[in-house]
């Protein structure tokens, strides 16, 4: 039986994040318009905050359910109604163009560029005190 001696050269199906083929394959293309939020209307701040926090756990990738669990763990409860909805409606956005804006691997566009969200959320993603972050329990 013989077997191939051929190198076989393919791209990684799974790229390290922050690498350039990472960033370039999570891209949301510009011409895609910004998420619609599904109207919630009547609901309270209790229950606004509740589910912003289940959202923030339950993302779809570890890096942005630890760096968005962590964050409404720590924020979500000082946070006003404003803020709140701002950050239901970052929420809408997708998980890796979330977690690169708050690492600073992107530029967010400009419907994000003055959020103070978005900026809490980046100092959060420093974490310059050096915490060691784990998923807070359910």
């Amino acid at each position: 039986r013989t077997l191939s001696t051929t190198l076989r050269w393919s791209a990684d199906p799974w790229p390290l994040p922050h690498t350039p083929q990472h960033l370039s394959n999570t891209q949301t293309p510009s011409d895609i318009p910004p998420p619609t939020p599904i109207p919630r209307p009547g609901e309270s701040k209790e229950t606004l905050r509740a589910r912003l926090v289940y959202q923030s756990r339950k993302r779809g990738t570890l890096e942005s359910d630890l760096l968005l669990s962590t964050f409404a763990r720590d924020h979500l409860w000082q946070m006003d109604e404003t803020e709140l909805k701002e950050y239901d409606k970052l929420l809408d956005e997708a998980d890796w163009d979330i977690y690169y804006w708050a690492t600073e691997g992107r530029t967010p566009p400009e419907r994000w560029a003055k959020s103070s969200v978005l900026e809490k959320l980046t100092i959060h993603a420093k974490n310059e005190g050096k915490v060691v972050r784990k998923m807070p329990p359910l």
